[in-house]
């Protein structure tokens, strides 16, 4: 059995995790001290970031969807109302995949602790907000 998955608010949410990781990695958000603490640096030519924006495009399309489906299958099995079933679920799937798979690699990576808060935090507003986008939606896009 495939979830019935709205594919609009997966293609919206998809574009919410764009705009939620383009202002959080602003320069005068979190840019300048995610850059530093990283150890990026910036070529300056634009095209270089080309790459980089699709395949977060792409990953970004697949986060929507697997959590699209994994919230349908809550709404299923637990009933209730979609938007907090699917912000719950986006809890859930953030706290024991992202944020535990980030704080195990950065552990032994020995990346600071501030790099790691910085990046779990952006992981969750960003899946809360596309929690909010599909549960706002609804399952059917009919």
């Amino acid at each position: 059995m495939i979830p019935e998955i709205n594919i609009w608010a997966v293609l919206l949410a998809t574009l919410s995790s764009m705009v939620v990781g383009s202002v959080w990695y602003t320069p005068k958000v979190f840019g300048n001290y995610w850059m530093r603490v990283a150890k990026v640096t910036p070529s300056g030519d634009a095209k270089d970031a080309v790459i980089p924006i699709v395949i977060t495009l792409v990953v970004s399309f697949v986060s929507a969807l697997v959590l699209a489906g994994a919230a349908a299958i809550s709404q299923h099995f637990y009933g209730g109302n979609f938007l907090v079933n699917t912000l719950v679920t986006a809890l859930i799937l953030w706290a024991g995949f992202t944020a535990a798979r980030f704080i195990t690699h950065d552990a032994f990576e020995g990346r600071p602790v501030g790099l790691t808060v910085l990046n779990c935090a952006h992981e969750l507003l960003t899946l809360m907000v596309m929690a909010l986008v599909i549960g706002l939606f609804g399952i059917s896009a009919a």
